[in-house]
């Protein structure tokens, strides 16, 4: 009877705890629109920060509804986001300007796609702490006329474009003289278009700068000194989750224990595996 009283006891004990615990677990579990998925909206044609490959390579994620994996720092970011939260990655492909509308949609759980955190965009969806900081730059041809330019100052004349929807289209009314053409949907299209001379420079940053002249040795990008005049959160990349999200908060976490020298190694590997021709 002893015996049969003390299994007794430990098996109310164990029912107390788990009517005690498991509220306190379910409240923990982070939910997402797809159980056990996170799934990350990005263009997948924005290298160094999203491609898209033929395989799953260097930690190519699958991309829904495709035989095809992306890659680039914002996978890579966006994985180990999450592996930590116990998630399995994958990626669906959308056009920039569907971004944020898929967002909203509940097609996605997460943005992570080379965006800065601008207050237009903080108007009708939420930011992550930023992952990265940009150097924005002029992509230029390597004997073009404006392969020596060094500043804003030295474009005057120069027929400028940059990709559609972005901070980088507007930044082109500080180049004092510049031809500003009509944005271009997407930065292969941009390079295309450099090299056949239909604009003379795109604007661009350092890491897809140095895609692009990996890619094709007629390409040269310019630091520019003084270069534009912006506000801190346009130098920023973030993460974009739906308003109110609570999943904001857990991502903030993770991303706050990835420091700065972490983040630039991560860039300097994904450059070095990035596709050779775009």
């Amino acid at each position: 009877m002893k015996r049969l009283y003390r299994l007794f006891t430990a098996f109310l004990a164990l029912s107390l705890f788990l009517v005690t615990a498991l509220p306190a677990f379910a409240a923990n579990k982070v939910e997402t629109i797809e159980d056990g998925k996170l799934l990350i909206g990005m263009e997948a044609g924005y290298p160094p920060y999203n491609w898209t490959q033929n395989d799953d390579s260097n930690g190519g994620v699958t991309i829904r509804g495709s035989s095809d994996y992306a890659n680039g720092y914002d996978v890579a970011v966006a994985q180990i986001v999450a592996d930590k939260l116990g998630l399995e990655l994958e990626v669906i492909k959308i056009e920039w300007d569907g971004l944020i509308p898929a967002l909203q949609a509940d097609k996605i759980d997460l943005i992570a796609a080379g965006m800065s955190p601008t207050p237009e965009r903080a108007e009708v969806i939420d930011f992550t702490n930023p992952y990265y900081t940009v150097q924005f730059a002029m992509l230029v041809m390597k004997d073009g006329e404006f392969a020596e330019a060094n500043s804003i100052n030295d474009f005057e004349g120069a027929t400028v474009t940059g990709q559609l929807s972005t901070l980088h289209y507007d930044l082109l009314d500080q180049l004092k003289g510049a031809k500003v053409d009509q944005a271009m949907p997407t930065f292969p299209a941009m390079r295309v278009a450099l090299e056949s001379g239909k604009i003379d420079a795109y604007v661009t940053e350092i890491p897809e700068a140095l895609s692009a002249t990996a890619a094709n040795d007629k390409f040269k990008y310019v630091k520019l000194n003084p270069s534009f005049e912006l506000a801190e959160e346009e130098t920023q990349i973030s993460m974009g989750v739906k308003k109110g999200n609570p999943l904001l908060e857990e991502i903030n976490k993770i991303l706050d224990t990835i420091d700065e020298d972490q983040r630039a190694e991560i860039m300097e590997k994904i450059i070095e595996i990035q596709p050779k021709a775009e």
